[in-house]
């Protein structure tokens, strides 16, 4: 398939001052959460929560700050999320793409808002 890419806005929803963040995120199916490098966690300012223990694709366990609240902005939609912080792109997990119901294009190599819900976000509540 490749690499899937998305720009997304990230924000720090308690300081609605601080200036948002374009950013170029690695989409990737198989991750759960958004993943930030440590300079983006500075830069929005986020506080650690706690500390959460993450296997990373090699097999290896880490034990890596989790900060929020993160607000990610993508086309028209929106979501808030908690993140590890970890490694040196931003990466986008499968819980804020479900959350702004968004579709990986494998041929275009790129993220899109699914096209059956072009105007607001769908969800499973069951």
């Amino acid at each position: 398939m490749g690499l899937a890419h998305a720009k997304i806005v990230l924000t720090n929803p308690k300081l609605p001052k601080l200036r948002p963040l374009m950013v170029d995120a690695l989409a990737d199916t198989g991750a759960v959460y958004l993943c930030i490098p440590a300079h983006v966690a500075a830069q929005l300012q986020l506080e650690e929560l706690q500390k959460k223990e993450v296997k990373t694709a090699d097999g290896k366990n880490h034990l890596c700050p989790y900060v929020g609240p993160v607000q990610i902005g993508f086309d028209n939609r929106a979501c808030f999320v908690g993140a590890m912080v970890l490694g040196d792109e931003v990466l986008l997990g499968a819980i804020p793409m479900e959350d702004m119901d968004l579709v990986v294009l494998p041929q275009k190599r790129s993220v899109a808002v699914n096209p059956l819900n072009p105007n607001f976000a769908a969800a499973s509540a069951k």
